[in-house]
């Protein structure tokens, strides 16, 4: 196991299809598609560099309660759609069998649908890009990934696209809904993707017991959450029980872990000291630190934590 050095500072400039264009004031600028956003970004401390014509052109603008940055209304100045396609595409990793082909390509579809998230966090792209990476590298059988907390799917369809067979598990009916209609907007109807309305920490112990193994474990918990069933799920509380089944669920060959905390206020080095104590006896690089996302306008916004752990070669 590899000694804990400097932590990592992770990237992103977006995609064609997303740019943050601008943050500051606790506010950050987006565009999804052809769609502008203006929402809350509490850690945006400084000043916006683009002026405030700019930031009007927005479509929507999220009015946070004083109580809590997620709780609020939207405020559509411009129209909108109930939903619209924004398009990821990534290049092919060189160690794909198809590497000529050009890109990986799904459809996400955005929506304003009550919260100020809308069905997808650009910010992920550089871990959906290790995540290829690896899948590409499993070689002689069909890569196996699990997806927990898995939203509204970005992760599951890129790694279906790709060609794994994906176990997708969320607590929430809506996203699952979500993801599959994800699906359909991606023209990925025959991908190999279970969609699992479920708790993910009971369904990590039951496949355990089943003796289930995957080559690629994705985990994307909240704070604090709700199973369907009411189940309690406390991020402090709950995380090191779920790390240690997950381990026992890596394949015993060609697996790999991203975990992503957006609790920002929390350590890197903590969950990376954490998930090394999970996967103790595992042979494997760890990667630990800080992911963000870089403005047009400049500044960098910080968004999540994350440790990923790759398999020795």
């Amino acid at each position: 196991m590899s000694p804990l050095h400097n932590l990592h500072l992770i990237t992103s400039d977006g995609f064609p299809d997303y740019a943050l264009l601008d943050s500051g004031l606790g506010r950050k600028l987006e565009r999804f598609g052809k769609i502008v956003v203006d929402r809350p970004e509490p850690q945006a401390l400084w000043q916006p560099k683009r002026g405030k014509s700019e930031w009007a052109k927005a479509n929507a603008v999220f009015s946070a309660s004083g109580e809590d940055d997620e709780k609020g209304k939207w405020r559509i100045d411009k129209p909108v759609p109930d939903a619209w396609p924004v398009r990821l595409a990534l290049p092919r990793s060189p160690k794909s069998d198809n590497a000529k082909g050009g890109t990986h390509g799904v459809t996400m579809l955005c929506k304003l649908a009550g919260l100020w998230h809308l069905g997808l966090f650009p910010e992920q792209e550089p871990h959906w890009r290790w995540m290829l990476d690896h899948l590409a590298s499993v070689k002689g059988e069909t890569p196996r990934v699990l997806n927990l907390f898995g939203y509204t799917g970005a992760a599951s369809l890129l790694a279906a696209e790709a060609g794994a067979e994906v176990t997708h598990v969320d607590a929430s009916k809506k996203a699952i809904q979500w993801g599959k209609e994800n699906q359909e907007a991606s023209k990925l109807g025959a991908a190999k993707i279970r969609w699992l309305l479920d708790d993910a920490a009971k369904f990590a112990a039951r496949d355990v017991r089943r003796g289930k193994t995957y080559h690629m474990i994705i985990v994307d918990p909240p704070k604090f959450g709700r199973g369907p069933e009411g189940e309690i799920w406390d991020l402090f509380q709950n995380l090191p029980a779920l790390l240690g089944d997950l381990a026992k669920l890596l394949a015993p060959q060609n697996a790999a872990m991203v975990l992503t905390i957006y609790a920002i206020r929390a350590s890197s080095l903590a969950f990376d000291q954490l998930m090394r104590e999970r996967l103790n006896g595992r042979k494997g690089e760890f990667d630990s630190g800080e992911l963000a996302i870089r403005s047009e306008a400049g500044p960098l916004v910080p968004t999540s934590l994350f440790v990923r752990w790759k398999q020795n070669a």
